[in-house]
């Protein structure tokens, strides 16, 4: 019998590390290739990781509730002897996909320090910094300068979790003797009330929110104290894109094999105004705005437990309406059945999401940070309307939707964003699909 190791692959842009959440084998199982053995997480998404060969599971050296950095051994595979040629080459592709994962990792450190340094996900010095970090350093109020200063454990000095987390508590620590003497003082008493905890009364029931709601918590907090949110309405006739849609949905169905949804039409409109109003397509780095050269593309997807996912759809300027429609079918039902890869949820620039699909004719959504804007698109309803004609004004029945655009007031003026919206009612009033 042979052993090959089973290592944590290459996770996606920026991921280096992952918890096992847990593991779907024990030892001594018998698994088939391709078996989902174990699901792990990231701070951006959960995958199943499969086994690599037929075999059974000798030992797992990684314990749920574990962190392993990507190209670590996480468990150990015996497999059939080596009989012929075609095993051996099998097991030597397995040792040098093993190989390649953590030479990309080293690739991928490599190419960070030589990245401008005013992206936002590094500091002065280069340091990388992964969402999650990014994320408490923004909350506890870390400076970049701060951040230069800690002394990362991951690999090759990247900081983790764990290292921010350490800091925050050094600093919380030398600041409580401070905090006393200036509670001490009456002159200084008064202090911002805490949160009030919620009452509870006989019969309520208490969840404790899982993993994905948390960090959508998180994030939805954390935006709100970023950027100054302004929302601004506008209303299209799209009664003719309706019209349009409804003629060709059922022959793109049977060509295509799959639904022509509005989705993808919204989308393909935002996509349009997007490269015609790049003010909109930013980012802020503390007092820099990033103009960001691709339009990807996010859509708020709703999961069945409940939670949110923003699958991206990447350069969609650059799709017709056939690519982004098959795009946007492959990634919200991936999203759905936890299939997503962690690329595939990053790099967003723009997002979207329809409420209307549930008959919402309006929203004020909270912007996707680091993005800039978020656009809500409402319910299509039948509403009597003024129609000009070169007879006169005459009241018809027509097909009209809110779209709700959700902007970061830094940089973003409001006649920016009137403009954008009102060029986004243009294209759906008059849309002439590229197909």
């Amino acid at each position: 019998m042979a052993r090959m190791n089973i290592t944590l692959p290459a996770m996606g842009e920026g991921v280096i590390e992952a918890t096992i959440n847990k593991w779907l084998v024990s030892e001594g199982a018998e698994v088939r290739e391709e078996d989902p053995i174990v699901e792990v997480a990231t701070d951006k998404v959960d995958s199943e990781i499969p086994s690599p060969a037929d075999g059974t599971i000798v030992t797992i050296t990684v314990r749920e509730g574990s962190v392993a950095k990507v190209g670590e051994v996480i468990a150990v595979i015996e497999t059939e002897i080596l009989n012929t040629p075609e095993d051996e080459k099998k097991v030597e592709k397995e040792v040098e996909r093993v190989r390649e994962t953590i030479n990309e990792v080293k690739a991928e450190n490599k190419e960070v320090e030589s990245v401008s340094q005013e992206m936002k996900s590094r500091t002065p010095l280069g340091k990388f910094l992964s969402p999650l970090v990014r994320s408490i350093a923004t909350r506890e109020g870390i400076s970049y300068t701060d951040l230069d200063k800690i002394t990362g454990t991951g690999m090759d000095g990247r900081i983790t979790k764990d290292d921010i987390l350490n800091l925050t508590e050094e600093r919380k620590k030398e600041s409580e003797p401070a905090k006393k003497e200036k509670e001490s003082e009456p002159a200084k008493k008064e202090k911002a009330a805490e949160p009030a905890a919620a009452p509870s009364a006989e019969g309520d029931k208490i969840v404790e929110m899982d993993r994905v709601r948390k960090l959508i918590a998180e994030h939805m907090v954390l935006s709100k104290k970023t950027s100054p949110h302004v929302t601004s309405f506008i209303d299209a006739d799209v009664t003719r894109l309706v019209n349009w849609r409804n003629s060709v949905k059922d022959s793109y169905l049977e060509s295509e094999g799959q639904k022509l949804t509005l989705t993808p039409i919204f989308i393909d409109a935002t996509a349009r105004a997007l490269n015609d109003y790049p003010g909109i397509n930013v980012s802020v780095d503390g007092d820099k705005i990033i103009y960001r050269k691709n339009i990807n593309i996010g859509m708020a997807t709703a999961l069945s437990d409940g939670n949110l996912i923003v699958p991206v759809i990447k350069n969609a300027n650059e799709k017709n309406l056939k690519g982004i429609a098959r795009a946007v079918n492959d990634l919200a039902g991936r999203a759905r059945s936890s299939k997503l890869k962690p690329d595939e949820i990053s790099g967003g620039t723009f997002t979207l999401t329809n409420y209307g699909t549930y008959n919402n004719i309006a929203g004020t959504p909270i912007i996707n940070q680091p993005q800039t804007a978020i656009l809500g698109t409402g319910a299509i309803r039948k509403m009597p309307a003024v129609i000009e004609t070169p007879e006169g004004d005459v009241i018809a029945i027509r097909q009209i939707m809110i779209l709700a655009l959700s902007y970061d007031h830094r940089v973003i003026d409001g006649a920016l964003a009137g403009k954008f919206l009102n060029r986004m009612k243009e294209i759906l009033e008059n849309y002439n699909p590229d197909i």
